[in-house]
């Protein structure tokens, strides 16, 4: 797996530092789905909260799936990450076999026949943005370390071993931090 091989851009992980103590992004790890001279945004992919898509909106088929917290902006507004593609209106490609977005209504329409299974889609409240050149900086700083997205990250299971594992496959070098304690003063 690649790891650290470039810039920020659509369709790379940012992995936070072990010490990066931001409570939004402690141990975080974030999809980008844009990365321009605008900005970045990406979706904390780790992050699930403990209310069910049905309960956080309105008019939403029968979908027994958790909502995430994407990020600290727009927290008000819903997104959608999946593996969908072509099949969903609008969807954009943000990396191999990775879409953003789509027809909402159509999307509501194929969860309500049965045509989505929840672990082809992930809903988001919120996302994370960056100004233009603040994640560079963030970067530089140690604050962060880039690796790919997959499928397999981008949906994996187990949210609160998301961190480690992505850690750990990016090489020998990285599986050390996957292993550093949360509160190192526990130790």
């Amino acid at each position: 797996m690649k790891h650290n091989f470039f810039k920020p851009s659509q369709g790379a992980l940012l992995v936070s530092e072990p010490f990066l103590l931001d409570s939004y992004f402690k141990r975080a790890v974030v999809l980008i789905g844009e990365h321009d001279e605008h900005g970045t945004v990406g979706f904390i992919l780790n992050k699930p909260t403990d209310v069910k898509i049905n309960d956080a909106v309105e008019d939403f088929p029968e979908f027994d799936t958790p909502l995430y917290f994407g990020g600290p902006v727009d927290t008000d507004s819903l997104f959608y990450i999946h593996t969908i593609g072509e099949k969903l209106k609008g969807a954009r490609e943000i990396a191999k076999g990775i879409f953003w977005g789509g027809d909402y209504e159509q999307l509501k329409l194929l969860i309500d026949t049965k045509q989505i299974h929840p672990n082809q889609i992930r809903f988001y409240a919120g996302y994370s943005g960056w100004e233009p050149k603040q994640l560079d900086v963030e970067i530089k700083e140690k604050s962060w370390l880039l690796s790919s997205a997959t499928a397999q990250f981008t949906f994996f299971n187990e949210a609160k071993d998301l961190w480690s594992q992505v850690l750990r496959s990016m090489g020998s070098e990285y599986a050390i931090l996957a292993n550093f304690p949360e509160d190192p003063s526990l130790n």
